[in-house]
């Protein structure tokens, strides 16, 4: 099996070097698929970036001397008890934890300075494009994720392009190439429930946390009751009897009559074993080897729904509209979305199946607001109006040493950072970026003040959305004032990043910052 290669070049816009686009194109080839992939020579460079597989995986810039940790420390009870390998792609990619090898999936870039070289797939529809770089043999191995696919004709290999040129010019050019814009161009700002209260949440908190940011958000802010508020994940229809007796609508129209735009927490995929739709509906769920497809060990283990069952699409599309016009939600964030396509099939690679799974979530949002979460990367692209870029931020900086050794998508403060820079180039081309919340209280958190600075500035210089789950009555003058500063850096330019400093530039006046090293 070959592959027929296009070569062809583009001056960039200010004429200083020539941006290359290769195009590996399609191929004829009957049968069921196995390997597909194909080898280019690339030299190393200074800093190099391997797109992780969804929105927590850390993927920060790598050297020749780094390594990506996959499972290989984790015992493996842990990984079978919890299932960590079922977060990301652990369950069908070889981690060989050697030096200098690295993997990514869509896009990868090789920089020296401020010169980048960008390969970046065009369409991640016939399969995932991973992309296997080894270092020591200057060897880039693109592998097309799509085993087990049946084929009855000619197959798109790679589509994909190469490009030569500053940050700026190659990631504008792929973006024009994909013919993809961000849904909206407006910055959100607000509160979330998460991070203060977690899933301990009822109508009373609620309201207190409501009145509170009546003091401080402004008119068009966003007000966004997280997981906690159903009887259990996977149960839609209905809230909590206890803890929101009156109904979901009853405080999404008390959140407008404050001028806030309304958002809820979903998973729309999965469900516990504890939920009703568990219980009552065995045939709903994704089986693997006759068994329900775990996704991991959150709410005690959950689940993968099957969403080619018509059945299950039924009740997605009911949930959603009575979340829309039912309740009256502008907003939905919609999580652990990875679980929507663990597997292809003989029909539909693994990424073919997610990218339609985002493409119905979008047609059941129609105009509603959607922030991604826990979502592979491209297939989001341009469907979500925001989205996750990083891990849960954390109530301290790099969690418990012994939590250090599962999946890359687990909690910490410092990777989310990490990933808020290294990811940067998504924000207001693929949607607006969300690095998740930023924190100035001093309850219920272990950061120190300059990790909460540090943390603010970074989410509020390179983010298309940024909230916080503090609870605003509690602001002294002092914070009261610095939420201003933090509204303000929303603002500001970035000028310039480098391995050690981030330039922005706000109200006439240029800043510096210190990056701190990982």
């Amino acid at each position: 099996m070959e592959n027929r290669i296009i070569k062809w070049k583009v001056n960039d816009i200010h004429g200083e070097s020539q941006l290359q686009e290769i195009n590996l194109i399609q191929v004829d080839f009957k049968g069921t698929l196995n390997d597909v992939s194909a080898v280019i020579k690339v030299s190393p460079t200074k800093k190099m970036f391997f797109n992780g597989y969804q929105s927590w995986t850390y993927c920060p810039e790598y050297t020749v001397k780094d390594r990506i940790r996959g499972l290989v420390h984790t015992p493996a009870f842990g990984i079978k008890k919890f299932g960590l390998d079922r977060y990301a792609d652990y369950h069908f990619v070889n981690y060989d934890n050697k030096r200098g090898h690295f993997h990514g999936f869509s896009y990868c870039y090789f920089r020296n300075e401020k010169k980048y070289q960008l390969f970046a797939s065009l369409d991640e529809y016939p399969g995932y494009t991973i992309f296997y770089y080894d270092s020591r043999k200057g060897e880039l191995k693109l592998v097309r994720d799509c085993a087990g696919v049946k084929n009855s004709g000619s197959f798109d290999a790679f589509n994909f392009c190469y490009l030569e040129g500053t940050e700026k010019q190659v990631f504008d050019r792929w973006f024009e190439l994909l013919n993809i814009k961000q849904r909206t161009g407006k910055e959100l700002f607000g509160y979330s429930s998460w991070y203060n209260r977690y899933e301990d949440i009822s109508i009373n908190s609620i309201e207190e946390d409501l009145e509170g940011c009546k003091k401080l958000l402004q008119k068009g802010d966003l007000f966004q009751i997280d997981d906690g508020w159903e009887p259990t994940v996977g149960d839609w229809l209905e809230p909590d009897p206890v803890k929101f007796p009156d109904g979901m609508k009853s405080i999404s129209d008390k959140i407008h009559a404050c001028g806030f735009k309304s958002g809820l927490w979903l998973a729309p995929f999965v469900a516990t074993a504890r939920s009703k739709i568990y219980q009552e509906h065995q045939d709903w769920f994704l089986k693997v080897n006759g068994d329900n497809w775990s996704d991991g060990s959150n709410w005690g283990g959950f689940y993968s729904l099957d969403l080619d069952n018509k059945s299950v699409r039924k009740y997605i599309e009911k949930t959603f509209d009575r979340v829309f016009n039912e309740w009256n939600f502008d907003l939905v964030k919609l999580d652990f979305l990875y679980a929507g396509a663990p597997f292809g099939d003989k029909r539909k690679s693994r990424a073919a199946k997610m990218i339609d799974a985002m493409k119905w979530l979008r047609e059941l949002c129609g105009d509603r607001l959607i922030i991604g979460c826990g979502v592979p990367i491209m297939p989001a692209f341009g469907l979500v109006d925001y989205c996750r870029i990083g891990c849960d931020v954390g109530l301290d900086w790099n969690d418990k040493l012994y939590m250090r050794i599962i999946h890359r998508e687990r909690v910490s403060t410092k990777q989310s950072i990490s990933n808020t820079i290294c990811r940067r180039q998504l924000n207001h081309r693929a949607w607006g970026n969300d690095p998740d919340v930023f924190f100035l209280r001093d309850e219920n958190l272990s950061l120190t003040p300059e990790e909460k600075e540090y943390l603010f500035t970074v989410n509020a210089l390179l983010s298309g959305i940024l909230l916080t789950s503090d609870n605003f009555s509690k602001y002294d003058e002092k914070k009261i004032e610095l939420i201003g500063k933090v509204r303000r850096l929303t603002k500001a330019r970035v000028t310039e990043i480098t391995d050690e400093t981030i330039t922005y530039k706000l109200d006439d006046e240029t800043y510096t910052i210190n990056r701190i090293q990982y």
